[in-house]
């Protein structure tokens, strides 16, 4: 197994965050330690839970400590306070017991590994610099959609395949977090970045530099591919950082940022537009931002995977003692063999989708909602440029309304439905609140969706009716998109937990393919069915999708106590 130093570059980490016990070298004390069937794919947790309690720097006590992370230790709640639920068992994989190893490396005596009890502080950075990767990656998908215009003159190609610049990026998404989720489950979340930036960065050098429309698209489908990670591995790093009640916050942030890029990216690409740049140039700007951020990882990302993280301290065991005892659990999972490892990554993701009809639901309706955000990108100029005459510039800047729309979400999120939630999490510690009140925002959101599209194209069709109408709609179309985005991957985190790494990537995989296939008929769509129409149909369809949270609200625990792979544990 590679290995790398859990510490990072010395500007990486605070001295806590990496020191390990003077006592190291004797065994410790044998801990009870678990792991489920599916547990392979959150080790994380698994080495969280066989501490009886964090260290004093963290200043946490049993009760503490995050509820999901002591259901995942094999804790039976009873009932659900404030909710009406009975006490129920696990129906999720049963935790077998395993032998007690002292020479086993786990988190507890060594506290001080555990990203929980770093700085919140240095924790707030790290998820800034996490939400910066997928911005970088978001923006760099729809970075040229206001200069397809000059590079099909450039090239002399159709408006098929200009566009097809935008979609086969996307599609990179479908095959990329199938391979870098499952890799920084088992060598990290820091190797992979490293590993996977080099390579994105030439895949936008090798864009800017492409003597033909050919190479052109097979240079943006490449990037996709190692694009994913940040999509893919960030999301791990927060879940790595955050206990229950901040990871809310954490996550609202975050769930900002794959749509951010998008709506940042034609303001730019806009400019150039307008001010005659040659189309190339916006590659380059990529391969800055791309170079930027690389040096941002290599000088401060450090390790968050606590499972590898006790691998590198095994490794250190072995070589300063001589005692080749030592070892983690992560280790012994890296020598299951290809076959094993295949069902426990690669397939994994496809089983649950087809086993898992609440999973195939949620994953359908954030589909759409994300199908729909890139479709923005011909839609928007089609009203804005088409029927109030506005220039490419002009036209980049209403996506300043989709993101206007995502921050009001967030910030609603984080000072009422994550507040309450907190509320109900402390009123029943250590008990699991029921994943259904992840919910709740989209009981609001789900209707407005609907509404946003009706709104956008009844008022944008006509140009004699003010423009700021539909820019308003595309304000509450982006804080809609925003709670579907937030509820839909907490949701699926509570539902699944151990599976949850599973569930995540089928559900990138599934979205990125409707992001990469709606824009190949947006303006067909509009052309044929007229603003009107083609916004009506998008409504239509978000209409079907409004009865989702509240029948999950109400029947959401006896359905999770049908499935495969999802947990009772309230």
């Amino acid at each position: 197994m590679a290995a790398v130093h859990t510490g990072a570059p010395a500007l990486a980490a605070p001295a806590h965050a990496h020191a390990a016990p003077h006592h190291d070298h004797q065994p410790p004390a044998a801990a009870s330690t678990w792991s489920s069937s599916s547990g392979a794919e959150h080790p994380a947790e698994n080495e969280i839970a066989r501490s009886s309690s964090h260290s004093s720097h963290s200043g946490e006590t049993l009760t503490d400590r995050d509820a999901v992370d002591l259901e995942k230790a094999g804790h039976k709640g009873g009932k659900e306070g404030g909710n009406g639920d009975d006490g129920a068992e696990s129906k999720g994989p049963a935790p077998p017991k395993q032998e007690d190893d002292p020479f086993l490396v786990t988190i507890k005596g060594r506290e001080s590994l555990n990203p929980h009890t770093w700085s919140v502080a240095y924790r707030w950075a790290i998820t800034g610099l996490a939400g910066l990767l997928v911005l970088n990656a978001t923006f760099a998908s729809s970075a040229p959609s206001n200069l397809i215009a000059s590079i099909i003159t450039h090239f002399d190609v159709s408006q098929e395949v200009g566009i097809l610049l935008i979609s086969i990026f996307v599609a990179g998404y479908c095959l990329g977090p199938l391979l870098w989720g499952p890799l920084s489950e088992r060598y990290g979340r820091r190797l992979v970045f490293l590993l996977v930036w080099i390579p994105y960065i030439c895949f936008q050098v090798g864009c800017a530099l492409a003597p033909n429309i050919g190479s052109l698209i097979v240079f943006r489908f490449l990037g996709g591919c190692f694009a994913a990670a940040p999509l893919t591995v960030s999301g791990g790093v927060i879940a790595d950082l955050w206990d229950a009640d901040r990871r809310g916050d954490a996550l609202a942030v975050f769930a900002l940022m794959p749509f951010a890029g998008p709506a940042l990216a034609p303001i730019i690409s806009g400019a150039m537009e307008v001010r005659g740049v040659d189309w190339y140039w916006i590659f380059w700007t990529l391969t800055l931002f791309a170079g930027a951020c690389g040096l941002l990882i290599v000088f401060f990302l450090p390790e968050t995977y606590v499972p590898y993280i006790l691998a590198t301290e095994a490794k250190r065991l072995r070589n300063e003692t001589g005692d080749d005892r030592w070892h983690a659990a992560l280790e012994k999972k890296n020598n299951d063999g290809i076959t094993g490892t295949l069902k426990r990554t690669v397939l994994k993701p496809f089983i649950m989708i087809v086993e898992e009809p609440m999973l195939a639901v949620i994953t359908l309706y954030m589909s759409l909602v994300y199908g729909v955000v890139y479709l923005l990108f011909e839609a928007i100029p089609i009203v804005f440029e088409g029927r109030h005459g506005l220039n490419p510039l002009e036209s980049g800047l209403v996506f300043l309304a989709l993101l206007t729309g995502g921050s009001l979400g967030v910030l609603g999120y984080v000072t009422y439905f994550n507040r309450q939630y907190m509320k109900i999490h402390h009123a029943i510690k250590p008990h699991m609140v029921p994943p259904e009140e992840r919910l709740k925002p989209l009981m609001y959101a789900a209707p407005a969706l609907a509404i946003s599209f009706f709104w956008f194209g009844w008022t944008g069709a006509y140009s004699h009716i003010s423009i700021w109408s539909p820019i308003l709609a595309v304000v509450l179309l982006g804080a809609c998109v925003l709670y579907v985005f937030l509820t839909g991957f907490n949701y699926i985190i509570d539902c699944y937990l151990w599976g949850a790494a599973s569930a995540l990537s089928i559900n990138t995989v599934v979205r990125s393919a409707f992001g990469a296939g709606f824009p190949l008929f947006t303006t067909q769509m509009y052309a044929r069915l007229g603003i009107q129409g083609a916004s009506s149909l998008l409504g239509g369809l978000a209409i079907v999708f409004i009865p989702i949270p509240f029948v999950l609200i109400k029947y959401g625990k006896k359905i999770r106590g049908m499935s495969k792979n999802a947990v009772v544990l309230d």
